[in-house]
């Protein structure tokens, strides 16, 4: 049998990239999206044509119950998961943050917190019950550590508190030997920056990165790929930077 992964927000970006690099590692993948579902498919069109295993699911990670319908539809068509891949998140429009209205905090928050907690959850719960030493890990962000003022403050707390849900839920996995890390890219060239209202943004940023352009998504997913591989296992409650050197 395929290992299976988890990819959620995996219909584009980052999120897909994952998912072709863990498809060429082995893994059964399940592209999870929430809206984008022509490209989801299309992409479950790519791994199957290159000879691997995939399924597209909709679910918003930021309800607990489409979550639980997310996990078993997995294990239904794909078979258990032994590894999540975090990777669904909003930022909300560029602004700062006295102009940021509430419900968009609180949008960002229940998918890019709450979403992974709801994830992780059901994940260990699959691992404990299979003995299945698995692997999670979670898209955090370089703006976890710089703030992001006058863009998205709100965005950047997310992220900060994933990175110390990060922690805390590894040391807590350690002696079960499930490993959970993250990965906190830097600007990336995705349809993040249009998303947010400034599609000229990766042109304004790139000076400011000490490599001097942004990521492409394949970078990132190198990066995750890595730490989903046995060449990582003894690598846990760690982000791993991947911003050009900021």
């Amino acid at each position: 049998m395929d290992k299976v992964v988890v990819v959620t927000g995996a219909g584009r970006g980052i999120g897909a990239a994952i998912a072709r690099q863990a498809a060429q590692d082995g893994y059964a993948v399940a592209v999870n999206y929430r809206s984008d579902e022509a490209a989801a498919e299309a992409l479950v069109a790519e791994i199957r044509t290159g000879g691997g295993r995939a399924g597209a699911i909709r679910a918003d990670v930021a309800h607990e119950n489409e979550v639980a319908r997310l996990f078993a539809w997995v294990e239904a068509q794909l078979g258990a998961p032994a590894a999540l891949v975090n990777n669904a998140g909003i930022t909300g429009r560029i602004a700062p943050f006295m102009a940021t209205d509430p419900a968009t905090i609180e949008a960002v928050f229940r998918t890019n917190v709450y979403g992974t907690m709801h994830c992780c959850r059901a994940a260990v719960e699959v691992f404990r019950r299979n003995g299945t030493r698995g692997v999670i890990v979670n898209l955090s962000s370089v703006a976890a550590s710089t703030g992001s003022p006058r863009e998205y403050v709100h965005y950047a707390a997310s992220k900060a508190a994933v990175e110390t849900f990060t922690l805390g839920l590894a040391r807590e996995l350690a002696p079960e030997g499930i490993r959970v890390c993250a990965v906190a890219p830097g600007s990336t060239l995705t349809g993040i920056h249009a998303a947010a209202g400034e599609p000229e943004r990766p042109q304004r940023v790139a000076p400011n990165i000490p490599l001097g352009r942004l990521a492409t998504p394949d970078e990132i997913a190198q990066a995750v790929r890595w730490l989903l591989s046995p060449a990582a296992s003894y690598v846990t409650g760690t982000t791993l930077r991947c911003a050009g050197g900021l």
